[in-house]
């Protein structure tokens, strides 16, 4: 009887071995990309982990001369090199451009978790310190390089998103909306910036974008998830993975679209004349699940999170329940693919590149850490059709590839996409540390 006992203790040991090496083993993509892009992407089942599949590209950087490669028909050329972790652009009315040298504040708490925090940072070249600064780049001589450089304003902190608006610079900082009067042309600002609203920080998804309202008088702020699942709790989620609308007048806000575990690019649709946003969906589910993507949002959407992804299949890890949000969870426009971290988002109204790239949206995509194989890693281009919307049917086109080398090794991450000028695309690589000009081959480069 001890023996059958023994043995019988044994086996239940050993499956419940089994099944935390399953649950911890890390989980390879089942699926092409191909079939979790596009309107109706293919959602199978999740395989929910305890520890997630981490895969990230170890960071080169790129060797004199080396570029990114452009699509056919397009050409690329460095704008601005040796940068400190460039994210994020903004082109001002003379053509000056904006770049946030900017990174992840500080992260307190020690243990296991945040050591594998920053070992991973480590690993795709985040964990350096923030400059905290935006410096204004300036081509003088229209030959499609900056030979200008300046720190436009120091002091900041951890600042992401930039935006011009009745004689002021907006700032969204990690923690804050700032304003500052600026007038285009100037190259310096010796003004302190002041508070606008208060911005939760602190947590994962630290970066905060902000763009005009497409009324042309109000703000929308980006502002990602503090956890992966709300796992400290749906209290400790207030005021996040949500767009918020900011009244610069009354200095208030009011939550603009919710559900949105990290948006980050937003911009206003030119044929529809309503905000779009490009979202990073949650992890551990999987190397083919959830998709990244890119969608529409009115006010009052909600788009599930943490409850429900893709528009109502419910994550079984969040605690409590949400029954009631699942009928009004939105279904995203368009999904990118699983963990492509898309940041950057742009509308081919103001980039001018010529053929295939005259009706549709830019991505850059920062490349994922919790899948295998790795995915992003590069600017594509989702075709839209006459009704503001993408494409039927249509699959994301590559722009800008290139920033892993052959052994699979970072030369660059894609961050903020924008249009110069002149119409060409500039790409802001954060690891590089470099901004990209990507142009048609028959586009001349002077203003």
């Amino acid at each position: 009887m001890l023996k059958h006992i023994l043995r019988v203790g044994g086996i239940l040991v050993l499956v419940a071995i089994g099944v935390v090496v399953y649950l911890a083993w890390p989980d390879r993509a089942r699926l092409d990309i191909t079939a979790v892009q596009g309107s109706h992407p293919r959602i199978t089942d999740p395989r929910e982990q305890i520890l997630p599949t981490v895969k990230v590209a170890d960071v080169v950087g790129w060797a004199k001369g080396q570029t990114p490669v452009a699509a056919a028909g397009l050409r690329v050329q460095p704008f601005a090199t040796g940068l400190d972790h460039p994210r994020w652009l903004l082109t001002l009315p003379n053509g000056d451009v904006l770049v946030a040298e900017t990174n992840s504040p500080p992260r307190p708490g020690g243990g296991i978790s945040a050591w594998v925090m920053h070992r991973l940072m480590d690993k795709a070249g985040a964990a350096v310190p923030s400059p905290n600064r935006i410096t204004l780049l300036r081509d003088a001589d229209g030959d499609g390089v900056a030979e200008r450089r300046t720190v436009l304003i120091g002091g900041l902190n951890s600042p992401y998103g930039m935006v011009l608006l009745g004689g002021q610079l907006y700032i969204a900082d990690t923690d804050a909306l700032l304003r500052v009067p600026f007038t285009p042309g100037e190259t310096r600002i010796a003004g302190k910036p002041a508070l606008v609203v208060k911005l939760p920080g602190g947590g994962n998804h630290w970066a905060r974008n902000v763009i005009v309202a497409p009324d042309g008088k109000s703000l929308l702020v980006s502002v990602g998830s503090s956890s992966n699942i709300a796992d400290n709790g749906i209290e400790a989620e207030r005021d996040r993975a949500d767009i918020l609308e900011v009244n610069p007048a009354t200095r208030t806000y009011r939550i603009y679209g919710g559900g949105l575990r990290n948006p980050n690019g937003m911009a206003v649709n030119p044929v529809t004349h309503e905000l779009w946003t490009v979202v990073n969906e949650r992890d551990m589910l999987g190397s083919d699940l959830a998709p990244d993507y890119l969608t529409q949002v009115e006010l009052g959407d909600h788009f599930g999170w943490p409850w429900y992804y893709w528009g109502g299949y419910p994550d079984d890890r969040v605690e409590p329940k949400n029954p009631a949000l699942q009928e009004y969870s939105k279904r995203p426009d368009y999904a990118l693919g699983p963990h492509v971290a898309a940041l950057g988002l742009a509308f081919s109204d103001s980039v001018r590149l010529g053929g295939r790239w005259t009706t549709g949206a830019f991505v850059g995509e920062h490349g994922s850490w919790n899948r295998s194989p790795v995915s992003g890693y590069k600017v594509v281009f989702v075709p839209f059709a006459a009704s503001g919307f993408p494409t039927p049917g249509a699959k994301p086109v590559d722009v800008l590839t290139g920033f892993l080398d052959p052994a699979g090794k970072a030369r660059g991450r894609p961050v903020g996409v924008v249009a110069d000028r002149t119409g060409a695309l500039l790409v802001a690589d954060d690891v590089g540390n470099a901004v990209w000009r990507v142009t048609w081959a028959r586009q001349v480069a002077s203003r």
